[in-house]
C-alpha cells in the first residue's frame, strides 16, 4: 500500500482528501503545521507529499526546499490558494513534481497523484532507459535495440513511436493519438506512415511478422502494443 503525507491545516480540505484518498487504496497521513510536516517526513516513509503553501509555522516552499535536500526523488504535489504563475515558478523551481491550485477537482487530483506515484516507481524509471519484450530489447537511451536480426539503430521517430505505444501497453491508440503525440499538431504525415512504421516493428521484433503477437492492428482505430 502506497502512502501519502497531506500537509493541509484548513481541517475541512485535510478530512476530505485524507477520505478519498483512502478510499482509492492509499494510506495516509496527516499534518496541519509545517513543523509537524517535516518531522514525520523524516520519521515514516512516504511515497508522496500532498502539500499546502500556506502552513503555520514553516512554510510549504520551505518544506518543499528542505525535502528535496533530503531526498530528490519523492513525489511533491502542490495543493494551494496561491495560483499566481510567480508561486507556481517558484514551488517548481524549489523542487514541486506538480502544482494544483485550489479550488481543485477531485477527480484531477487523483489523476494526478496516479500520475506521479507512477512515474517514481523503479519499473517506470527503468522503462525510461530500457525495456525487454520476448528476445528483444530497447535501449531508449542510444536509441540501440536487438530484434530478429540482431543489434540495429533506431530513428528518433520510431524511438518515439515505440516508447509510446509500450508505456500504453495493453491498450489501443488510434492513430489521431500517435500524429499528434509523435509527429505533432503542426506536421501531419498520412496515416500510411503510421502502418509502415508498424510494419517495420514487426520486422524488426516479431517471430512471425504476417502473424504479430505484440504489435496488432485494430480494425478502423489504430494499434495496441500487448505483452
Amino acid at each position: 500500500m502506497q502512502r501519502i503525507l497531506v500537509v493541509e491545516d484548513e481541517e475541512s480540505i485535510r478530512k476530505l482528501l485524507k477520505m478519498n484518498l483512502e478510499l482509492e487504496g492509499y494510506e495516509v497521513s496527516v499534518a496541519d503545521r509545517g513543523d509537524q510536516a517535516l518531522k514525520a517526513f523524516k520519521s515514516e516513509h512516504f511515497d508522496l507529499i500532498l502539500l499546502d503553501i500556506m502552513l503555520p509555522q514553516v512554510s510549504g516552499f520551505q518544506i518543499c526546499e528542505q525535502i528535496r535536500l533530503i531526498n530528490p526523488d519523492i513525489p511533491i504535489l502542490i495543493l494551494s490558494a496561491k495560483d499566481s504563475s510567480s508561486d507556481k515558478v517558484k514551488g517548481l523551481k524549489l523542487g514541486a513534481d506538480d502544482y494544483l491550485a485550489k479550488p481543485f477537482n477531485l477527480e484531477e487530483l487523483i489523476l494526478r497523484i496516479q500520475k506521479l506515484l507512477v512515474r517514481s516507481n523503479p519499473e517506470e524509471k527503468k522503462l525510461q532507459q530500457s525495456y525487454t519484450f520476448g528476445n528483444n530489447e530497447i535501449d531508449f537511451k542510444t536509441y540501440q535495440a536487438k530484434g530478429n536480426h540482431g543489434n540495429f539503430t533506431l530513428t528518433n521517430k520510431e524511438a518515439l513511436l515505440l516508447r509510446m505505444l509500450i508505456e500504453r501497453k495493453n491498450e489501443v491508440v488510434s492513430r489521431q493519438q500517435i500524429l499528434q503525440t509523435v509527429w505533432g499538431y503542426d506536421v501531419y504525415p498520412s496515416t500510411r506512415t503510421i502502418d509502415n512504421f508498424i510494419l517495420s516493428f514487426r520486422k524488426y521484433f516479431e517471430k512471425d511478422p504476417k502473424t504479430p503477437q505484440y504489435f496488432q492492428s485494430i480494425r478502423g482505430v489504430g494499434y495496441k502494443f500487448v505483452n
